[in-house]
């Protein structure tokens, strides 16, 4: 299933039009998939391999956001352009942050042409959270001139962005065998 993101009101695009995000099971593998429309000013942080590092939310970064049935704690994935990726628990709606063990490392791949960015990620399913799973496709996008905005499947209702409402968990991930 293809998930169109919306712009959160607060914060408006220069350029990009549409913003789409997919999640499918591929074996023992979760693929990722988020195509940016209009992505001619889009800021691509440098490579810098791929590596966990903290702070990746600060440009352009594609996240997912995983939490079982029921759950109050969920997990969240960062995945830059640059490969860079992080991964946390929480306990509770920003409580109890840990950083998550992640037994391979996701795999991220970006291609560009003129006004498209597609952002490609293959994980393990062994390293998410015992599903079903509740989750929340999202995007920050840093446009030229320092611009930020914030992409979701659905935005809570906080007049800023915040990725981390249980409102944001909008898609649905079927109970993968990540045995």
């Amino acid at each position: 299933t293809i998930h169109p993101l919306t712009c959160h009101p607060a914060n408006e695009p220069l350029a990009v039009g549409e913003v789409n995000a997919r999640a499918f099971v591929d074996g023992s593998w979760l693929r990722l998939r988020w195509r940016v429309e209009g992505a001619g000013q889009v800021v691509l942080p440098s490579f810098g391999g791929r590596r966990r590092r903290d702070g990746l939310w600060r440009t352009t970064c594609f996240e997912m956001f995983a939490r079982g049935d029921g759950d109050t704690g969920y997990s969240e994935f960062n995945f830059s352009p640059s490969e860079g990726w992080a991964a946390y628990d929480f306990t509770g709606v920003r409580e109890g942050m840990s950083e998550r063990g992640m037994a391979r490392e996701p795999v991220i791949v970006t291609r560009r042409g003129p006004g498209l960015l597609i952002v490609d990620v293959a994980m393990a399913l062994a390293d998410l959270p015992r599903g079903p799973l509740a989750l929340s496709l999202t995007a920050v996008i840093e446009e030229e001139g320092g611009r930020q905005t914030f992409w979701a499947i659905r935005h809570g209702r906080d007049d800023r962005p915040d990725f981390h409402d249980p409102s944001c968990f909008a898609a649905r991930l079927e109970a993968p065998d990540n045995a």
